[in-house]
């Protein structure tokens, strides 16, 4: 029998430290290797000398799951496990009580991890090149998204501190500060003064810029009134100094802007090219680009959940269960995918209007005494059930299946 060999790798930025030990511990093979092409190639030959083949693959421990090097040791086909640096810091307490720390101890300590514990981890699943695309396209999207919120948020403040006229000037438009016009109307005004002395021609001239088509003359009429609204104001120099300001923020704003809307246009389009599409977007609530978030932390890879349950506890929509001695409760999981579980309450929300079971389900959960998020959040653990069955079986969503209606009681009549 082969002796059961397994890698543990302490990654940085420019080099990384391998080790390599047997199935009693024993350190057979160490090296730091560089961030490269060749350090790949000298782990790959280390691995070989200790048994390394296509038809056993040594397994390798890293704490990431990111990056060049670990997408290479996937093309590899072997096992990889991203540990959680919390828990390997954890486990260095086994080997060192004094808490000394190196980068070939922190190797060892990985390395040790799968010998005595892999069951206990997770390996990286084993998605499709298709499926792994679409994590990169929708996260970074998402990522677009938040940001294009904290910028948005930043502009809003800072424009409530000198021009409060053009926030009540363009909330009744769609979307805010998010909408094209909103936009165009502040880069053309960033002042009060500036924005008093825009005539309807300009308004209109703003409106067309935009892409406005229909309304023009009314909404120019508004905009030419809401903007001469009186108001505090700044001292001029100060005023000046804020609308440069407020010039370098919108800046930021609209990049942030352009980067959410073009990856949504990208996640999708390449959402829509995976076989799992149909069955994700066949669930009431879920479109093209939430769907793409959702493919996009599950992945394709049937083997990664056990069952539902797993699928659930990783979503972060099950909860968790604390006991100890007489203690008992129930409790919200933190511990979870926090992107898909954003994803979940966008889902479970949008479907209380597509969906009438959903709906019901929903209301019965706040009748039960259930808070808002709480009810929406089991909701969610009900659609995850149904969608691991729908993937499991390539079927799609049954609205009849998913919320069967609840059996008739019949009166019985005394004869």
């Amino acid at each position: 029998m082969p002796v059961k060999v397994f890698c543990g790798v302490d990654w940085a930025s420019d080099h990384h430290d391998v080790a390599v030990v047997d199935g009693d511990g024993k350190l057979l093979g160490r090296a730091r290797i560089g961030d490269d092409a060749a350090g790949l190639q000298q782990l790959l030959d280390l691995l070989a000398e200790h048994g390394d083949s296509p038809d056993e693959r040594i397994p390798v421990a890293i704490e990431t799951s990111r990056g060049l090097l670990v997408a290479c040791l996937r093309a590899t086909g072997r096992p990889i496990y991203a540990v959680n640096p919390m828990a390997a810091a954890r486990y260095r307490e086994r080997h060192s009580v004094s808490r000394k720390k190196s980068d070939h101890l922190d190797a060892m300590v990985l390395a040790n991890i799968l010998r005595t514990d892999a069951d206990a981890h997770r390996p990286l699943p084993a998605d499709s090149e298709l499926a792994q695309a679409v994590a990169v396209l929708a996260r970074a999207q998402q990522d677009a998204v938040w940001d294009r919120t904290q910028a948005g948020n930043k502009l809003r403040s800072h424009l409530r501190e000198y021009f409060p006229g053009y926030l009540a000037a363009v909330q009744p438009t769609t979307g805010g500060l998010n909408a094209p016009l909103a936009r165009t109307l502040l880069a053309a005004a960033p002042t009060p003064s500036q924005a008093a002395r825009l005539t309807r021609t300009q308004l209109r001239a703003v409106l067309k810029h935009a892409g406005r088509q229909r309304g023009i003359e009314a909404e120019a009429e508004r905009l030419h009134a809401a903007l001469r609204v009186p108001q505090m104001r700044q001292l001029p120099l100060v005023e000046q100094a804020m609308g440069r300001q407020t010039l370098a923020l919108l800046g930021k704003f609209e990049a942030s802007c352009a980067a959410a809307d073009d990856l949504a246009e990208a996640s999708v389009e390449l959402f829509e090219q995976h076989p799992d599409a149909a069955v994700i977007t066949s669930f009431p609530g879920l479109g093209a680009l939430s769907g793409a978030r959702v493919l996009a932390e599950i992945g394709d890879d049937r083997t990664r959940f056990a069952d539902a349950k797993a699928l659930k506890a990783y979503a972060g929509s099950a909860p968790v269960t604390r006991a100890s001695g007489k203690s008992h409760a129930v409790m919200v999981r933190r511990v979870k995918n926090q992107r898909l579980a954003a994803v979940g309450y966008v889902w479970a929300f949008a479907s209380l209007n597509a969906s009438p079971g959903a709906r019901a389900h929903y209301d019965r959960r706040r009748k039960a005494g259930d808070r808002h998020s709480s009810a929406q959040r089991n909701l969610y653990n009900r659609f995850l059930g149904c969608l691991h069955h729908c993937l499991a079986t390539g079927t799609l969503y049954s609205e009849s299946t998913a919320f069967p209606a609840p059996p008739k009681l019949e009166l019985a009549i005394a004869a």
